[in-house]
């Protein structure tokens, strides 16, 4: 089973990426915010509490991500691996990952970090907003807090999986089809060692 984790800042592509990727490699991906709505959508116990902890303004708790995730994981058996897109976001989160998949007899193959530039990040982003109901995409101020944010927490998870040697950089900037080639040949080099 080959699992991935990719990384970037908010505009980077990783939504983009994400779908041909997966269409390519028959991975199932795994956004957290999407199996967040769907818990919550199914009504299901789990998605009454996390809809109430939003409610409230309270961050979901590890633990309830982690519980969806392996939900999700068991639900898709026969899949050649899973994506990771939004999770894991800590230190914490990652360590948490990594026992479950082990648990499961797997583990993360490969860790890709899209990097882009801050100006073209934030002009991503306010085209973005401009076609969309993203509210979070509309102001220079909070685009810069997001990426700032994003920095200081998923620096560690890079680290995190820099130990154990997972970590590929990735020029995420010029065409859709020139960013996909270039993750395609660090994920080719990868399932063929």
């Amino acid at each position: 089973m080959f699992n991935l984790i990719l990384f970037g800042p908010p505009g980077s592509g990783k939504g983009t990426q994400s779908e041909k990727l997966t269409s390519r490699y028959g991975l199932k991906h795994l956004s957290t915010g999407d199996l967040l709505r769907s818990e919550i959508a199914g009504e299901t116990p789990l998605g009454l509490a996390v809809k109430n902890l939003m409610a409230e303004g309270k961050l979901v708790p590890d633990e309830i991500v982690i519980e969806m995730i392996n939900s999700a994981l068991d639900n898709h058996p026969r899949v050649n691996g899973f994506l990771f897109d939004g999770f894991p976001r800590t230190t914490g989160q990652a360590e948490a990952l990594d026992k479950l998949l082990s648990q499961k007899g797997t583990k993360i193959s490969l860790v890709l970090a899209l990097q882009v530039s801050q100006q073209e990040l934030v002009k991503r982003l306010l085209n973005r907003g401009r076609t969309s109901d993203r509210i979070d995409d509309v102001s220079e101020e909070i685009i810069a807090a997001r990426i700032v944010e994003y920095e200081k927490k998923t620096s560690a998870v890079s680290e995190h999986y820099k130990k154990y040697g997972k970590v590929e950089y990735v020029h995420g900037e010029g065409s859709i089809e020139d960013i996909f080639e270039l993750l395609c040949d660090v994920i080719d080099k990868k399932m063929v060692a």
